[in-house]
């Protein structure tokens, strides 16, 4: 029988029989690897009990501010700020952005008492402007502790987390869009099936995107969310990308090749996710999660630092409605010799999420400009990402996507040396659709992340690198993050004043002169990638194109 401390606010008759006591009682692991194995085995998953006892101490063993509301606080104050009322009428923070407190097999008193510490949280934790996470949060606490006030001190060490490498929940509208974008950014990278029948049934694919964490915490059956948080708990938010992941490709999986509608689909994914017991076990869903070979820890943080600096940038930091992705492409003014309005709609599907509410800009047009590397270059330079097109004279259209301003270039002395990112990447467009990324986001084999030491290290230029990871590891996907076997897996991009070339080891992905007349196309070792077009072709027109923030036009 279930301990009654653990259940005074549980509906026992909606209980599902995977949370009775069918598993161990004790946990005496303190080792965190082996934390980390069990926790994805679901050791105390089978345990109502053990697991609450298990969120206790990962709870208590969060670091956190100096001063952090604990349980007195709450008995203190609930009275105060809930009075007489019954909290069911007194409105919920703002910060939930109307989401509602998902029942998770709570009784009256349950979701009650949801809604007061919610209140109560809000008023000791006035800096969280935006946090929709948190219902579920505090509504699965509640199963696990003995009253409200344990449960609302268990909230507030998640929120007074200080730890800066362990992001919890995210609480600010900032921190939000900007976990949305890169969550896009993955999508784009790792679910590209997925990615495509997003980009073709919807008009706003970031909006589906933006959906995420509310699959997560609000949409998944307590049981999928329960098994979530039980990891979540041991290896921080990093396996709430996993899993979102996991989601999209169970949901591509069923729904490919049925009908679905532009207006419909992020409801579409939210019913699945609703009825997702049906298809996919809670193991099944954190397998699929965990087969997923996501970048690191520290360069999704830099993914994350980048978002939110181009949204700063941009001045959003409060919710605000946000323009569709396909008017970035807008079809009245957009012009070009080699692609069509389409065409870049599709290109600008694959680019980074900073990047793709800006608008295409003309750098360079060989028809406009001559057929001249070096009036190429003067045109991209100061220009950072830029896209490259080029059409040959059998109609292929081929290109690429290059994150680094050309300018770059000059750092080597007039010789050609390479430099870029692993943003960069290859596509064809005629006469059939393929794109080709960085080799190591689809082979991570290939590299093992820097060793702490090489970190600590002294840079070549004999300056001590920062341990501050926006200094260290920044650019995002910069190859000196990685240990690769050699430094063909890492030439992205070279320009010189007789050829200009794109990938490289083994071969070039694309090489052309400097009169912008002849190229060739083969397989490279950094993007992994087949011929973009005719392996020798003759060059019909190149065009450049930058990436223009709407609000400076």
């Amino acid at each position: 029988m279930d301990p009654p401390g653990y259940n005074c606010f549980v509906d026992r008759d909606r209980m599902d029989a995977a949370v009775q006591d069918l598993g161990p009682k004790e946990l005496s692991c303190t080792e965190p690897q082996e934390l980390k194995q069990l926790a994805r085995q679901g050791y105390w998953a089978r345990s109502y009990a053990l697991r609450g006892k298990v969120y206790q101490r990962l709870i208590r063993d969060i670091p956190c501010r100096t001063v952090t509301p604990d349980a007195s606080v709450y008995s203190d104050i609930v009275g105060k700020i809930v009075g007489k009322h019954s909290s069911s009428s007194l409105p919920l923070p703002e910060f939930v952005d109307n989401t509602q407190v998902p029942s998770y097999c709570l009784n009256a008193r349950g979701e009650d008492a949801v809604r007061k510490i919610l209140l109560c949280i809000a008023n000791q934790f006035p800096d969280v402007s935006f946090c929709p996470a948190l219902p579920a949060v505090v509504a699965l606490l509640l199963h696990y502790s003995t009253d409200e006030a344990q449960c609302f001190e268990n909230a507030c060490r998640i929120l007074a987390c200080n730890d800066p490498s362990r992001k919890l929940v995210d609480q600010s509208f900032l921190a939000f869009e900007s976990s949305c974008m890169t969550f896009g950014d993955l999508v784009n990278k790792y679910c590209q099936a997925a990615h495509k029948l997003m980009v073709a049934v919807s008009e706003d694919v970031l909006q589906v995107y933006a959906d995420w964490q509310r699959w997560l915490f609000g949409e998944l059956p307590l049981g999928h969310f329960a098994r979530v948080f039980d990891v979540f708990l041991v290896e921080g938010y990093k396996v709430l990308y996993r899993v979102a992941l996991a989601i999209l490709k169970f949901f591509h999986k069923v729904r490919a090749g049925q009908p679905l509608e532009s207006d419909s689909v992020k409801q579409d994914i939210r019913t699945f996710v609703r009825d997702i017991a049906k298809t996919v076990s809670p193991e099944k869903l954190l397998e699929k999660a965990f087969a997923i070979r996501l970048f690191s820890r520290k360069e999704i943080q830099l993914l994350q630092m980048a978002n939110e600096k181009a949204l700063k940038q941009k001045g959003i930091t409060v919710k605000q409605k946000r323009q569709f992705v396909h008017l970035a492409v807008h079809a009245e003014n957009f012009h070009s010799e080699i692609v069509s309005v389409k065409e870049m709609r599709d290109i600008w599907s694959w680019v980074p999420e900073r990047f793709a509410l800006c608008q295409p800009l003309l750098l360079f047009s060989s028809l406009q400009h001559g057929y001249s590397l070096t009036r190429f270059y003067f045109q991209c330079e100061g220009h950072e990402p830029t896209l490259l097109l080029i059409k040959t004279t059998q109609k292929e259209v081929c290109g690429a996507y290059l994150s680094t301003d050309w300018s770059e270039r000059n750092k080597f002395g007039g010789k050609v040396g390479f430099f870029g990112t692993g943003e960069c990447f290859v596509f064809r467009l005629q006469p059939e659709v393929q794109r080709y990324e960085w080799v190591v986001i689809k082979h991570p084999e290939l590299t093992k992340p820097v060793s702490s030491e090489a970190a600590a290290a002294p840079s070549p230029l004999g300056r001590p690198i920062s341990s501050d990871p926006a200094d260290r590891l920044s650019p995002f996907l910069s190859a000196r993050h990685f240990n690769l076997p050699s430094k063909t897996e890492s030439m992205f991009m070279a320009g010189g004043n007789d050829c200009l070339i794109v990938g490289g080891g083994g071969g070039q992905a694309l090489y052309i002169d400097g009169d912008l007349n002849r190229g060739r196309t083969g397989h490279c070792d950094t993007f992994n990638n087949q011929p973009l077009c005719s392996e020798n072709f003759l060059i019909a027109a190149v065009e450049a194109w930058g990436f223009q923030d709407p609000d400076t036009q």
